[in-house]
């Protein structure tokens, strides 16, 4: 019973992983990158919002300097992104650009104003950041996008399809932790960009039973009984209590984990700011990934002509692209052929070289064959002495054939080869030299002390022709000393 059990866990646990594997492959993905130059604070936006996007983004992707949008694009297919979020900054603003790929379209905002997550953090009092909150994706609230403008319309959708689509029959509320609001501003056309963290409160308890039930026990040593902490109220101020209505109660369709929220109870949602914040505007929409056809733009108004001048030129430098495509496609052919035909000259040659051995090895084997019949030529001579009695004429059996040559099989060449022997033969010839002269002086011998007259000639030598010279002049020795030049003043 427990193995059949064990197997169904197994298959249910296996269904679960598959569908959540399913799920992730069909959620949304993005990159929050930047562009060129920034600084610091965009740099630390740029984290916030990687926050923001989690669990579906790179929140550790590196960018360096020589990355181009081309590294990007071709990276992303293989990972599943759908959406890339890019910061760039001017010396008058910052922009944001929010590309789908892979075709488009690109919409660019101007960020008029925003504050990063710390100093939001840093002005809460009770600041709510617990690192499991961005397991799950945010839930996004958006407002005022109904109108029936174009540049209105494809907004909402971008914004829609950046965050992953909720079922509302099939959803947890428990891993619904944070939520992403969206605000349009009709008279100024700006947007507003929150991000929240959700709680929900149980409501209708009093101030001392709220305190028991959360995770911190209360102090009670001044009281003798809980039921003095909950008529007195739990010690608690008015200012900590939070105010509670029909603008956030909601019954509860599920249980959800926290203390006090029961299902088809009364809880009151309450949200606490997490950041960042941003105030974007709407500069222009283009119809491709960063390039393109521009289809709105707040600022600049073209007419009919100048819109068919730009698409002419589109025109003719997508025509050019092609060519050149098309250039670079028959250069890399004739690359290949010349490479082919170069392999096969070169193995021709090496089938060449090859024949040429096989004949030298036969003419070897011909030399060989001849010093064989030499052999035989001597033994025929040695034969008619034999038998005549008289040694044969040296013509008489004298070989036709030529010599067989002699063919080495050491790698050094015949030239340096001869050198080192001529060489080694000046050596042995002065070892030989030394051991004469030594020879001289040995025990046997008495050595000619003639020399040691007293005198000497004119021209100051010895005048005895048998003084042995000590002195053995080797090859390449220098017998007369250098004459240096000293290098101190006034010295010769």
């Amino acid at each position: 019973m427990t193995k059949k059990k064990s197997k169904v866990i197994r298959s249910m646990k296996a269904k679960q992983n598959e569908g959540q594997e399913e799920d992730y492959r069909k959620a949304p993905h993005s990159f929050v990158f930047h562009r060129g130059h920034v600084g610091k604070n965009i740099l630390q936006l740029i984290k916030d919002m990687r926050h923001v996007m989690e669990p579906y983004t790179a929140s550790r992707l590196q960018v360096r300097k020589k990355n181009v949008l081309k590294d990007f694009v071709s990276i992303a297919g293989d990972l599943g992104v759908s959406h890339f979020l890019i910061y760039t900054k001017s010396e008058i603003n910052v922009h944001l650009r929010v590309c789908r790929l892979s075709r488009g379209p690109t919409l660019t905002f101007r960020v008029k104003e925003y504050t990063l997550c710390k100093d939001v953090v840093s002005s809460l009092k009770k600041p709510n950041v617990d690192p499991k909150q961005f397991n799950h994706h945010p839930l996004l609230v958006m407002n005022n996008f109904s109108g029936e403008e174009m540049h209105l319309k494809l907004m909402s959708t971008m914004f829609q399809n950046m965050f992953p689509s909720i079922n509302i029959n099939k959803v947890n509320l428990n891993n619904i932790k944070r939520c992403v609001m969206l605000n349009y501003n009709s008279e100024d056309k700006t947007i507003d960009f929150r991000h929240y963290n959700v709680k929900v409160v149980p409501v209708g308890l009093s101030k001392g039973v709220k305190k028991l039930i959360k995770a911190e026990v209360p102090d009670l040593s001044r009281y003798n009984d809980v039921c003095d902490f909950i008529t007195k109220g739990g010690n608690l101020s008015e200012s900590e209590a939070e105010l509670d209505g029909e603008h956030n109660e909601v019954v509860l369709p599920q249980d959800i984990r926290s203390r006090g929220n029961i299902k088809a109870a009364k809880s009151a949602i309450r949200l606490t700011e997490i950041g960042p914040r941003m105030t974007l505007q709407l500069l222009k929409i283009e119809d491709g990934v960063c390039q393109g056809e521009v289809m709105f733009h707040e600022l600049v108004i073209k007419s009919d002509k100048d819109l068919k001048d730009l698409k002419a030129l589109r025109d003719s430098k997508r025509k050019l692209k092609e060519l050149r495509k098309k250039q670079q496609a028959e250069n890399v052919e004739k690359k290949k052929l010349k490479t082919e035909e170069h392999k096969q000259k070169c193995l021709e040659g090496m089938k060449r070289r090859r024949g040429e051995e096989d004949v030298e090895e036969s003419e070897l084997g011909d030399d060989d064959d001849e010093v064989e019949d030499d052999d035989d030529d001597d033994d025929d001579a040695a034969y008619y002495e034999q038998e005549v009695g008289e040694a044969p004429d040296p013509d008489l059996f004298q070989s036709t054939r030529r010599k067989r040559k002699f063919v080495s099989k050491s790698p050094v060449p015949h030239k340096k080869r001869k050198a080192n022997i001529e060489r080694k033969g000046d050596k042995s010839n002065n070892k030989d030299s030394m051991k004469g002269k030594n020879a001289k002086f040995s025990r046997h011998s008495k050595p000619d002390e003639s020399w040691k007259v007293k005198g000497k000639s004119k021209g100051g030598k010895s005048k005895h022709k048998n003084r042995p010279d000590n002195k053995v002049k080797r090859s390449g020795e220098i017998t007369k000393k250098p004459k240096f030049k000293s290098k101190r003043k006034g010295r010769k």
